[in-house]
């Protein structure tokens, strides 16, 4: 099991269907202690239900994971209660949804920092009072989701492919700063997948059709996938891979047309 005993913090599981469950189940069949952070109080009861499947696995509420002191508290929560962990699965992303319906030029100042804001600089947060907290154990790891969008024009992506980029910029400084700690820091570019968040995106439909046709292996990927690939980069046997953006995605990211 590649995760024996391992502590892993899994930011933004919503639910089944999310690329953070895949992960999770993934983590917690290789033998890892799971441990989730979650938005809206509100849906605790929901979350625990959740998480039930994983044993001994506990959540908490995190509203907001671009504002530093929320941030700061519930990691300290955490480590009060866990000691220290091995790795972060940062699972989180958020643009309003005018944002992704209009054309990208009608984007909004407020609507740009927010969509960079959740879904790159809280990542960037999450290191930092990570580092700060003194929370992560020796040869840890680092693992958060991005998108083919971050680099090529998808119809629809909009905002959130600016925030993609950023995030994956975001990774390359990050390891490059906590390399130094011997921490590990890399990024899942994952093929589209039917979640509650890409419901968001016009059309998304589409763009599964359009992989299953031109990707190499003329399949879409599966949330277990995903969760297989981060399995392995919060692993040992990973321990040579830092600053990456691993695309798991059919091989569509290969392909000219």
């Amino acid at each position: 099991m590649l995760l024996k005993d391992k502590k892993i913090l899994i930011m933004g599981i919503r639910n089944k269907w999310s690329i953070a469950y895949g992960i999770a189940k993934s983590a917690y069949d290789n033998g890892a202690k799971l441990i989730f952070t979650y938005m809206g109080e509100e849906n605790k009861e929901k979350i625990e239900d959740l998480i039930s499947d994983f044993k001994g696995s506990k959540a908490y509420p995190l509203d907001d994971a671009s504002e530093d002191n929320l941030v700061k508290e519930v990691f300290s929560q955490i480590k009060k209660e866990n000691g220290k962990i091995n790795g972060l699965v940062h699972a989180i992303a958020h643009a309003n949804t005018e944002d992704l319906h209009n054309d990208f030029i009608f984007t909004s100042k407020e609507g740009y920092a927010h969509a960079v804001d959740v879904s790159a600089y809280s990542f960037v947060l999450s290191a930092r009072i990570l580092e700060e907290l003194d929370m992560l154990n020796e040869n840890a790891s680092m693992v958060t989701l991005t998108y083919y969008g971050s680099e090529k024009v998808l119809k629809g992506y909009n905002v959130m492919g600016v925030a993609k980029a950023a995030l994956e910029a975001s990774v390359r400084y990050l390891a490059e700063n906590l390399g130094r700690q011997n921490i590990r820091v890399n990024a899942i570019s994952a093929g589209p997948i039917k979640t509650l968040s890409a419901k968001g995106i016009k059309d998304f439909s589409s763009i599964m059709t359009v992989v299953e046709e031109k990707s190499p292996l003329h399949r879409n990927v599966t949330t277990t996938q995903i969760g297989n690939v981060s399995t392995f980069l919060l692993s040992n046997m990973s321990d040579a891979i830092t600053g990456q953006i691993i695309y798991a995605d059919s091989g569509y990211s290969i392909m000219g047309v």
